[in-house]
Parts: structure tokens; sequence; C-alpha cells
């Protein structure tokens, strides 16, 4: 099965279960052998159809230590200048 075909096949499948689960209400409980429903007809496609793209982060969170490094230089900039102005 090529990568394509499987990134399709768990596409379709996370799309069915999220179906699933908000149309048929039996697919929101639990069953004794498998455990919570939700969890199997679209958490795990979801994280395999996840895992198949290489585990991409969003932007967001990949965005965020540059401003935080832009907070550090301004905080150690106005740290130098107080010093300054207290040393005369």
């Amino acid at each position: 099965m090529t990568r394509e075909s499987l990134d399709a096949v768990l596409r379709q499948a996370v799309i069915l279960g999220t179906l699933a689960v908000l149309l048929i209400p039996a697919a929101r409980g639990s069953n004794e052998w498998l455990g919570w429903l939700p969890l199997w007809l679209v958490g795990m496609p979801l994280a395999a159809w996840w895992s198949l793209r290489g585990c991409p982060l969003p932007r967001v969170a990949v965005a965020l230590p540059r401003r935080r490094r832009v907070q550090a230089l301004r905080n150690r900039r106005g740290r130098a200048s107080t010093r300054l102005a207290r040393a005369a």
C-alpha cells in the first residue's frame, strides 16, 4: 500500500468515525471490551493519520519561543539602563 493510498484511507476513517460519533448516539458510549468508542472511532485514526504525515506541529507552537526571546532582550535592555542610572 502506498503512502498516498494509506493517507486517503486514514482520512476517510477519520471522517466516517467523526460522523458516526456525531450521528449515532450508541457510538458516543463505551464498550466492555473496547472501552470508550470515540477514542477508537476518531482518536486512534486521527493519531495514525497525524503520525503518517510526520507529526507536524502547529505554527503557533513554533512561533511562541521567538516572542519570548524578544521579550527577554527587552528586559535585559531595561535592566542595563536602570543600572547606569543608579551608578550615576
